[in-house]
């Protein structure tokens, strides 16, 4: 009876730190929230500027070619859509960085980890898709739903924190992929295939509003003839621009609303 005596205070101590451990998992689960504030009305205060760096991010490059239709690499035309947006937005004053500078080969983790070390900015991934059937056409843009921008440490411990504190929805994003699908559509007139959520790499695992556009296919022979002609690929890059342009005056006009922003 005496050895059972001794071991008691043994399970008290792990009762006591597991106590511990739910309650600091509970504070920083509270601090994950939105303060709940009916009754109070927040200061106002200088909302900050949307963003102050476009990070452009052409698809593949070097070794990895991407789509292809004969001589026409999907590389080349990533790179050179990116090369004209960045002409443009120059122009406007904004701050621009390309994820790879001429024909290179970055990993995707390669390119997150680039886009993760910038501050306030937005990420345009530029692409250009292949189809099943040659008669499929038309350019559409991706955002993901959800961003893995990580989660508390000790939430980290507890599986059932972990989907609680990771899951974020991604209105900027969403956002910014309407007023860019809108003007490539208008400015192209090109078959208008939409916005649409997808978790590919280069969007769900970055902390920056971000969207891929799709912008055209190369298996389709009137795109690949479009795509071949520079004042098209031009007309490509300032629908770009103008759909970050509007994206961007659209959030300074309606203040904190992100649902005012939208086209």
């Amino acid at each position: 009876m005496g050895r059972f005596r001794l071991a008691e205070p043994a399970s008290d101590l792990i009762a006591w730190l597991g106590l511990v451990l739910m309650a600091l998992s509970f504070l920083t689960l509270m601090r994950t929230r939105e303060p709940l504030l009916p009754h109070t009305k927040l200061p106002h205060h200088k909302k900050a500027a949307p963003f102050t760096l476009v990070i452009l991010d052409p698809g593949h490059g070097g070794q990895d070619s991407g789509a292809m239709a004969g001589t026409v690499l999907e590389k080349d035309l990533t790179f050179d859509v990116a090369q004209r947006v960045d002409c443009l937005l120059g122009a406007q004053g904004i701050s621009t960085l390309l994820t790879r500078a001429g024909d290179s080969y970055v990993s995707l983790s390669e390119r997150a980890q680039l886009i993760n070390r910038a501050n306030n900015a937005i990420v345009v991934s530029i692409h250009f898709d292949e189809g099943p059937r040659p008669d499929v056409s038309g350019i559409e843009t991706y955002f993901a739903a959800q961003q893995n921008t990580g989660i508390p440490t000790i939430a980290s411990w507890l599986p059932f924190l972990q989907k609680i504190a990771n899951v974020q929805p991604n209105l900027e994003s969403q956002s910014l992929a309407q007023f860019v699908q809108q003007q490539l559509v208008t400015h192209t007139q090109a078959i208008n295939r939409g916005t649409k959520a997808e978790q590919f790499y280069v969007l769900a695992n970055v902390r920056h509003p971000a969207v891929l556009v799709e912008g055209g296919f190369l298996t389709n022979k009137n795109e690949i003839g479009k795509l071949a002609n520079a004042n098209y690929r031009e007309q490509l890059a300032l629908a770009i621009s103008d759909g970050i342009l509007k994206y961007r005056d659209a959030i300074n006009a309606s203040g904190d609303g992100l649902d005012e922003a939208s086209p």
